[in-house]
């Protein structure tokens, strides 16, 4: 029986469990796109194929499964590059299919050898041909490579000249079945860990949670309540743990890891976002343990190398750490009374900072101190976006629940916000998404609010106006200002409404809670999106550096 191998390509992907791409159409891939929409995959037509690459990269996190992306070649697929680095540096699974040209080596249109341009920074990369067997094997390559071991990007190649063209199939299409492999790590390793532990009772444990552990929620709440263990976590680790829990070390970061004096790293990277462990941020005598099911993680910037180490997945793991923990009666003594008077008066700091006006206009700590008590956490993700926006957001919207709070993650990138927040939305309809970015990041992907719109995916865009990158200038002429500043007080919410979305314009508190709440109906009752245009101090000019890492806020 013949068949157009764009059909045959789509079923394939349909019987590996695919139902969303993200994408932007054009020659030759236009095609493969219609294909799949009449095979009813839901195709997300983006409007830039960096925030295309952002959205897939994303889903491929929340859902488990590869976040797929289409674009065309050449250029379409060096925009896409992005997204691709996105999910290798956050192992986050993610097949990409570009087009490619029906005349190599001749100069074709948007000609670029994609193959050779990706090898060795991808997991997999495959070109079809006209051949049954062929097209079942590169593409269960592709998605063998992006869910197993540990996740990434991959890549197929469709050739212009096989759009059109049919193939002659014979028998059932060969769907293999990709399950997670899980392994655990050496009896001897945990051993050897266990007796560290127990050997630990009175120093000063520390659990550091990473996004890689946000799969194993119930394994973890259980081993901090079963032997009673500070925890900090990054990031978007926030809720693997619920942050509400009293043994949470998130409000005294910086007392924590001075004091701690063994540390296990629990699905996180000893990188930059952990100070690489390293004085003066840690203690200088802290013994690091580090877990993780990527060998080429554990030893990292540890100074004990892999002395401490435990390859494998983290459930399994943590179950073979808790049988000789619980048989000998181990317990940890929980929180110091100093980090609990640090947690105490860093909480009251953060209260007072909320609470008290800086200047006749609003600022952050204002701002989300009035959002917090209107968000219902457990039906609520929220993507936020921007160095100050970022950096504050994190420690004033707390969460209970994993996956509840996306960011620029361990590449800091810029850019993401909507494309994270389309894929939110479509990876759980149900829940409320409010993408809370700065007026930088906005520009970013500003215009992937038609494609929210286009797709009646109900979005809360709360744009943090300051007139700059991280912060804003005093002076009405931008002739000489700095590199920092942007236009005072743009309409951003007009752009929203241009692009079929409501817009509000906000300055005091009173104006942010009805726009919030007028928001928060219309994306209910009406599927509609909101831009919140909130016009904030501008800010004092500073040295920039990212608050995670360095600066005052580190102490909070």
């Amino acid at each position: 029986m013949e068949i157009r191998i764009t059909d045959y390509f789509t079923e394939l992907l349909k019987d590996y469990g695919i139902d969303t791409v993200f994408g932007i159409v054009g020659i030759p891939i236009v095609e493969l796109a219609n294909t799949m929409i009449a095979q009813g995959i839901r195709f997300i037509a983006c409007r830039n194929e960096q925030s295309a690459s952002y959205a897939a990269s994303a889903y491929g996190y929340l859902t488990g499964k590869p976040g797929i992306l289409l674009v065309v070649g050449g250029p379409g697929l060096i925009h896409a590059l992005a997204g691709i680095y996105n999910s290798m540096s956050n192992k986050w699974p993610l097949l990409v299919i570009a087009g490619s040209t029906e005349d190599p080596y001749k100069g074709g249109f948007q000609e670029l050898d994609q193959i050779s341009l990706l090898r060795g920074h991808l997991k997999f990369t495959g070109k079809l041909s006209k051949d049954q067997q062929s097209i079942q094997l590169i593409t269960y390559e592709a998605m063998r490579f992006a869910v197993g071991g540990i996740p990434g990007a991959t890549y197929i190649d469709f050739p212009g000249r096989l759009i059109e063209e049919s193939i002659d199939v014979t028998g059932s299409r060969n769907v293999r079945s990709l399950p997670k492999i899980k392994y655990a790590p050496d009896p001897k390793a945990v051993s050897k860990v266990a007796d560290l532990l127990s050997d630990s009772k009175n120093k000063r444990v520390l659990l550091v949670i990473g996004k890689g552990a946000v799969e194993h929620s119930v394994q973890l709440r259980k081993f901090v309540d079963d032997f009673n263990v500070p925890f900090l976590p990054t990031p978007m680790a926030k809720g693997v743990v619920p942050d509400s829990h009293p043994l949470n070390v998130s409000s005294a970061r910086s007392k924590a890891l001075k004091e701690a004096e063994v540390v296990l790293i629990l699905g996180a990277r000893l990188n930059w976002i952990l100070h690489y462990g390293q004085a003066p941020k840690w203690n200088p005598n802290a013994i690091f343990v580090q877990v993780d099911n990527d060998p080429t993680s554990l030893g990292q910037n540890n100074s004990m190398g892999l002395s401490y180490a435990l390859c494998g997945d983290l459930e399994l793991t943590l179950r073979q750490l808790t049988f000789p923990l619980s048989r000998i009666g181990w317990k940890h003594n929980g929180l110091s009374k100093e980090l609990q008077d640090s947690i105490r008066a860093n909480q009251e700091k953060l209260l007072l900072k909320e609470t008290s006006a800086t200047s006749a206009m609003l600022n952050y700590n204002q701002v989300y101190h009035t959002l917090r008590p209107l968000i219902d956490d457990s039906q609520t993700i929220i993507v936020s976006e921007g160095a100050n926006t970022m950096d504050i957001a994190r420690i004033s919207f707390p969460t209970d629940y994993p996956k509840h709070r996306l960011d620029a993650g361990t590449n800091a990138t810029m850019g993401i916000g909507l494309g994270y927040a389309i894929a939110a939305k479509l990876s759980d309809p149900e829940k409320n998404v409010i993408l809370i970015q700065g007026d930088s990041a906005y520009g970013f992907s500003a215009m992937e609010l038609e494609t929210a719109a286009r797709n009646q995916l109900a979005l809360v865009v709360i744009v943090m106006n300051n007139s700059g990158i991280y912060h804003g200038t005093q002076q009405d002429s931008l002739s000489k200002a700095p590199s920092t500043a942007l236009s005072k007080e743009c309409r951003y919410e007009l752009v929203g409404k241009g692009l079929g979305t409501n817009g509000f314009l906000v300055r005091t508190l009173p104006e942010l809670k009805a726009a919030f709440q007028k928001a928060l109906n219309a994306s209910r009752t009406d599927k509609r999106s909101s831009v919140i245009n909130v016009i904030i101090e501008p800010g004092e000019p500073r040295k920039i550096a990212f608050g995670w890492q360095t600066g005052k806020r580190q102490s909070l």
